[in-house]
């Protein structure tokens, strides 16, 4: 049978998720160099037994999401958060990705200044940046959850219509043979 409706509502559901997702991103300041905002997509397959949504972004984008809690302090909003500077081995090298850091610090022309009000150097608020994230965390934006939520309380009712039109057509098309 043709579930063409369900494929439909599926896909309306997906450019939702990607749509508020990075509309998000850009309203909470969070799309600083834009990789994040460019890989947000979804795809969709479809298999004998039903629909696969899969949601991709870079890695980093759960982090931004969910939050990471810190090793010294940690923000409210975290709290549920499964990421931990404490424990997850892909959080704890941070201070060795400075240059991430440092990266950042360049394009939004964050230097740090010594007491006689010279600039140090990029490299050095990158190293400072990423001692300051470790210590307190990331915290949580829910970019991508609060889409997801809004849309998948919709989807069900949604895809039972869908699953209606697409028997009644299947029915219909059956019966002019």
């Amino acid at each position: 049978m043709n579930f063409e409706n369900i494929n439909k509502a599926l896909k309306d559901f997906g450019n939702y998720v990607v749509q508020q997702s990075r509309t998000n991103l850009t309203k909470g300041n969070h799309n600083a160099s834009k990789e994040l905002y460019n890989s947000i997509t979804y795809t969709l397959d479809e298999e004998e037994k039903g629909f696969i949504i899969n949601f991709l972004m870079e890695e980093y984008g759960a982090y931004q999401d969910q939050g990471v809690k810190g090793v010294k302090s940690n923000y409210i909003v975290n709290k549920k958060s499964p990421f931990s500077y404490k424990r997850s081995s892909n959080l704890i090298g941070l201070e060795k990705k400075t240059g991430v850091f440092s990266k950042f610090a360049r394009r939004v022309g964050l230097q740090p200044r010594d007491k006689k009000g010279r600039y140090g150097s990029y490299e050095t608020m990158g190293y400072i940046l990423a001692n300051s994230i470790k210590n307190k965390g990331i915290k949580a934006s829910m970019f991508f959850t609060k889409p997801f939520e809004a849309a998948f309380k919709r989807l069900p009712q949604e895809l039972v219509n869908d699953f209606i039109l697409d028997i009644e057509k299947g029915i219909i098309l059956g019966t002019k043979k």
